[in-house]
C-alpha cells in the first residue's frame, strides 16, 4: 500500500500553543490542569480542567471569522494553518479536488451554542446570531477548514468521542491511498462552559479530584480542550517535494465493545492486534505505548489486561501524557500521535504526571516522574470512546532513505 506520512503539525493544547511549546512542556512534565477560568466552577463537583491559555483568536485569524466561530473552531483553523505551513506546501500546486479534510468532533461548539441560547431566552430571538445555524455543529471544523484552504476533495467528520480522532486520521490515510494528494486531519474539542461541563458530568466519568489513570487512587478523569491537526500525504509525494516527514501512519485497528451485561469481553486487545497486523509489525517493534488512560479503575484494568496480553507483563513502556492536559476527547488521539512521532524522533518518551501508585496487578511499565529514553522505530497509540469505541494506531519513524539531502529543513523540538 502507499505509505501515508505526516509532513505538517499544528497543536493547540493546555500545555502549549504550537508544536515546539507543547513538546517542550510535555517533556518537562508540566501540568496544564488548573482551576477553570472560563466560568465560575464553584457550583460544580469538577472545578479543574486542562484549559488553553494565551490563545487570542485575533492574533491568528481574520477578524471576519471570529464572530462566526466557536473557540473550538478557532483552535482548529489556527492549527490547520500551522499544519499547512509546517508541511511547506504551496496549496495552489495541488488541485482543489485532490486536497481534503477529515476531522473528528465529540461535542461541537458548546460555548457558542450556550451563548446564543442565552440570547434567545434572556433577550430576544433577534439577538441570536445567524451563525448559530452551523457554529455549534460537530462537523463545522471540517467545513471551515475546507473553505479557508479551498479543499474541495474528500471531506468528512467522525464522532466517536476520544476514539474519533484516530478514526479521522485513519480515514484520511485511506483517502491518500485512494488518490488524494493532501489531507488535513485530526481533532479539536472545547467544551469548557457551564453547558459543556453539565453534559460531561452526566457521563459519570469526571472526578472531583485528580486525573490519575492506572493509579490506585483513580476516580475518573478531568476534561481538557484543544488537540492537533496534521498534514498527511503520500511518502512519494513528500519525497518529490524534498520534505522529510515526521513519520508514517503505518497501521490502524478499530473495534466496538459488546453491550454491558452481555458476558462477552471488551475488544481493545483485538483493535491493537489489528493495528499491528495492518502495520506489518510485531509487538517487539513497539518502542512505547501511548495509552488511553481512562482514569476509571475498571477501564484502566481492562486496558492493562489488553496490553499485557499483547506485550507481556512489563513488556513495553507505557505513558499517558494527557494527565497533564486532561482528556481532550476528539483532540486527544491526534495529540498523542504527535507525541508518539516526536518520541520516535528524539528517542525519549514523556512522563505520566502526578501518577505515583501503580498497582503491581496491572503489570504495566508506566513512565512516571521524568522522561525516559526509548529506542525503536514504531509506537502504538490507543483511544477509547464512551459506549465502547476502541481505536489503535501504529506510527513509524521515517526511514533513513526519506532524509532529503540538502533540503534545508530543520524541525526543532
Amino acid at each position: 500500500m502507499t505509505p501515508v506520512v505526516v509532513t505538517g503539525i499544528g497543536v493547540v493544547a493546555p500545555t502549549g500553543i504550537g508544536l515546539d511549546a507543547y513538546w517542550a512542556a510535555t517533556l518537562r512534565g508540566e501540568d496544564g490542569i488548573r482551576r477553570v477560568q472560563a466560568f465560575d466552577p464553584a457550583r460544580y463537583p469538577t472545578r479543574r480542567a486542562g484549559e488553553v491559555t494565551g490563545f487570542e483568536a485575533g492574533d491568528h485569524l481574520p477578524s471576519r471569522l471570529i464572530p462566526q466561530t466557536d473557540r473550538m473552531t478557532q483552535f482548529a483553523l489556527a492549527a490547520a494553518d500551522w499544519a499547512v505551513a509546517d508541511a511547506g506546501i504551496d496549496l495552489d500546486s495541488v488541485p482543489s479536488l485532490a486536497r481534503g479534510v477529515v476531522t473528528a468532533g465529540a461535542s461541537g461548539g458548546f460555548g457558542f451554542g450556550q451563548r446564543e441560547l442565552q440570547h434567545l431566552w434572556g433577550e430576544s430571538p433577534k439577538k441570536v446570531s445567524a451563525y448559530m445555524s452551523f457554529a455549534w455543529f460537530y462537523a463545522v471544523n471540517t467545513g471551515q477548514i475546507s473553505i479557508r484552504h479551498g479543499m474541495n476533495g474528500p471531506t468528512g467528520v467522525f464522532v466517536g468521542e476520544q476514539a474519533g480522532g484516530l478514526d479521522a486520521l485513519a480515514h484520511a490515510g485511506r483517502q491518500i491511498r485512494a488518490g488524494a494528494q493532501l489531507m488535513i486531519s485530526g481533532g479539536m474539542d472545547c467544551s469548557l462552559c457551564p453547558y459543556g461541563m453539565a453534559a460531561q458530568l452526566a457521563g459519570g466519568r469526571l472526578t472531583a479530584d485528580a486525573y490519575l489513570p492506572f493509579d490506585d487512587r483513580a476516580s475518573g478523569h478531568l476534561p481538557g480542550e484543544g488537540g492537533a491537526l496534521l498534514t498527511l500525504e503520500s511518502a512519494e509525494g513528500a519525497r518529490a517535494r524534498g520534505r522529510r516527514p515526521y513519520g508514517e501512519i503505518a497501521g490502524f485497528g478499530a473495534t466496538f465493545d459488546p453491550r454491558p451485561g452481555s458476558g462477552r469481553p471488551p475488544t481493545l486487545r483485538r483493535a491493537v492486534e489489528q493495528a499491528l497486523a495492518d502495520a506489518g509489525a510485531d509487538p517487539e517493534e513497539i518502542a512505547v505505548v501511548f495509552a488511553d488512560g481512562a482514569g476509571v479503575p475498571e477501564l484502566d484494568a481492562s486496558e492493562a489486561e489488553a496490553l499485557t496480553a499483547v506485550f507481556g507483563v512489563g513488556g513495553v513502556p507505557v505513558t499517558v501524557p494527557k494527565t497533564a492536559t486532561g482528556r481532550l476527547y476528539s483532540g486527544a488521539g491526534p495529540l498523542d500521535v504527535v507525541a508518539a512521532l516526536l518520541t520516535l524522533r528524539d528517542g525519549i518518551a514523556p512522563p505520566t504526571v502526578n501518577v505515583t501508585r501503580v498497582p503491581d496487578a496491572y503489570g504495566l511499565d508506566l513512565v512516571v516522574g521524568r522522561p525516559r529514553p526509548v529506542s525503536g522505530t514504531a509506537a502504538l497509540v490507543l483511544a477509547r470512546g464512551h459506549h465502547g469505541f476502541n481505536s489503535a494506531m501504529v506510527v513509524r519513524a521515517p526511514a533513513p532513505a526519506e532524509a532529503i539531502a540538502g533540503s534545508g529543513r530543520k524541525v526543532a523540538a
